[in-house]
């Protein structure tokens, strides 16, 4: 097993806040928010260990990925570039496999890569408590000795909009702040605020009788079938208990479960079948594959928008 000689796992990462708009001043760096699973990874010598954000161990799914020999600890993102060259998370979700025989194949088929944005450790010498600056000029130099891919960096807030615009969002980072393990100091995230029209296909109940816990969002496809795309389940309590009567119309009188799995462990899977009339405005931050990734939030009803118009198409549009 991997692991430096001062940092051994698990270490959480240090996380970002939330921010709606990009945050300014002479002590504000730029990255491009990468869409990708979060990992500390753990190099000694030719060894690597790869740890979740969680902190459970990566390594077996990504077999392929390879670092420089050394003593060190990174902090980075593993992603899989799709046919565009662009991340593409719904590919990399196929990589956490039970069985280690389809982990080999999609380590040949959809290989991943390891791009790195701090330097936590290296050698004897722990760096949490150096300002940012100093650990990205420390990666930057140990990236030069090749071998290992670095996220882009820069002070122009020019750069920033474009990434906010083009990509999924962008992380801002203090020049002076340490690192802080599980504390979100330092570093913000400005996502993509984007919204869609959603046909609502059914509703799975909550955890209190007579509650909805999340609404099953749908679109249609280019041959006009409606397909799931997503769900939402951030309602306020009154919401939730005003939600069964407004859907009740609605009902199809179908019911069912879906086939629980190891990620879904204790949720609810029921659902009810709506037919597909009712429609509404939901934001959500990122797509891919054709569904929302995260849960959606809720806008406003549109009882003005013809189910028939709410089409897969505007996950590609851009932001506007």
């Amino acid at each position: 097993m991997a692991a430096s000689h001062v940092l051994r796992p698990p270490v959480r990462p240090q996380l970002a806040r939330s921010r709606r708009e990009l945050p300014v001043g002479e002590d504000i760096v730029y990255e491009p928010k990468l869409d990708g699973y979060r990992v500390i990874a753990f190099v000694a010598g030719r060894e690597v260990e790869l740890q979740s954000r969680s902190g459970r161990p990566l390594r077996r799914y990504f077999p392929e990925i390879t670092l420089p020999e050394g003593d060190y600890v990174l902090d980075g993102e593993i992603v899989v570039p799709g046919a565009d060259g662009r991340e593409d998370f719904g590919l990399l979700s196929q990589r956490i496999h039970p069985a280690a025989s389809r982990v080999a194949e999609l380590s040949q088929r959809t290989p991943a890569a390891l791009v790195a944005f701090d330097l936590l450790a290296h050698g004897q010498l722990a760096l949490l408590a150096e300002p940012f600056a100093e650990r990205r000029a420390r990666l930057e130099a140990l990236t030069a000795e090749g071998g290992l891919a670095l996220t882009p960096l820069s002070r122009q807030v020019a750069d920033a909009e474009a990434w906010l615009r083009d990509l999924e969002g962008v992380i801002a980072k203090e020049l002076g702040a340490p690192y802080l393990p599980g504390q979100r100091k330092g570093m913000y995230k400005v996502k993509q605020a984007r919204t869609a029209t959603f046909v609502i296909m059914g509703w799975r109940p909550g955890v209190e009788a007579g509650r909805v816990g999340s609404l099953i969002l749908g679109l249609h496809d280019d041959e006009g079938c409606l397909r799931p795309a997503g769900h939402c389940s951030g309602f306020g309590a009154r919401q939730r208990r005003e939600l069964p009567a407004l859907l009740e119309p609605y009902e199809t009188g179908e019911r069912g479960s879906a086939q629980p799995s190891r990620w879904t462990a204790g949720r609810e899977l029921s659902w009810v079948a709506l037919r597909p009339e009712l429609v509404g405005e939901f934001a959500f931050d990122h797509a891919s594959g054709g569904r929302i990734r995260h849960g959606a939030r809720f806008v406003r009803w549109r009882p003005d928008c013809p189910p028939a118009d709410c089409g897969l198409d505007q996950l590609s549009r851009p932001s506007s």
